[in-house]
């Protein structure tokens, strides 16, 4: 399914693919690629054929290089417009932020800006030996927000939030792997086949079990006034009452590959 020529979705074996697709500018983003990259993400929510997203950047130079500053005039011309856009971007960052199954950023090249933003809503990041990040507010004079600040600290901590913000610099992929920004560097021919290992293991796995697995880890992320621990145990209790704990337990006395359908 396509949503805009320059976000692209679609679905392969169990997992959901949403492409940035402007690799004329570097898959910068406008608001319009904002919208659609939430409703397919919002699809892919509902369809439980999807296991995980992956998330990428289309032309092979860049994951996704930041805003769409051609845009700016006509999508950001007034406050009420900037407010508008803000509102709209807040959405995706937080629709992936909160997505209830794995997501994983594949970069490659250029993750700048919004890129970053991007990438730290995933859950996972994998990138190519020659990516290149940079987080260049400081640059432009922009502020901001502590929803995406928070997401950033939470993955690299506030050492290296300060060093990203401060210096506004771009460092290379073994940086990013050392702050603990991304979780493998993989060399740029193997970038797409060491995704699909990952997703291919996610996919074998029993849904409900990652599931609770990643709502417990959003909630030790927040402050402990905040946390539902009782959803925590609701949803670690429906492991336990469904067909895949039954299903996994026989596979494994029968010395076979389980095969689980989230139920």
């Amino acid at each position: 399914m396509t949503q805009t020529d320059k976000l692209l979705s679609r679905k392969e074996a169990g997992v959901g693919i949403v492409t940035f697709n402007n690799p004329e500018r570097l898959n910068a983003v406008s608001l319009d690629m904002w919208e659609a990259a939430k409703r397919a993400l919002d699809q892919f929510a509902a369809d439980n054929d999807v296991r995980v997203v992956v998330l990428t950047g289309a032309g092979g130079k860049a994951f996704v290089s930041g805003a769409d500053i051609s845009k700016f005039a006509s999508e950001r011309a007034s406050p009420e417009a900037t407010r508008a856009y803000e509102v709209t971007t807040s959405a995706t960052f937080d629709g992936i932020y909160e997505f209830p199954k794995p997501t994983i950023a594949m970069i490659r090249g250029y993750c700048v800006g919004g890129g970053v933003g991007v990438a730290s809503c995933c859950d996972l990041r994998i990138c190519s030996d020659d990516s290149r990040f940079a987080v260049p507010a400081a640059k432009l004079g922009l502020g901001y927000g502590y929803a995406g600040l928070k997401r950033l600290v939470d993955i690299v901590g506030p050492s290296f939030a300060k060093e990203i913000f401060f210096t506004a610099r771009q460092f290379d992929a073994q940086e990013a792997y050392a702050m603990g920004l991304v979780n493998r560097v993989v060399p740029a021919a193997e970038l797409e086949s060491a995704v699909k290992n990952v997703t291919d293991m996610i996919c074998a796995n029993a849904p409900l079990t990652i599931k609770a697995a990643k709502y417990a880890v959003g909630e030790v992320l927040k402050d402990e006034s905040k946390r539902n621990v009782a959803r925590v145990n609701e949803l670690v209790e429906a492991c336990f009452k469904s067909r895949d704990y039954t299903e996994g337990r026989t596979a494994f006395m029968e010395k076979r590959k389980p095969v689980f359908t989230g139920t």
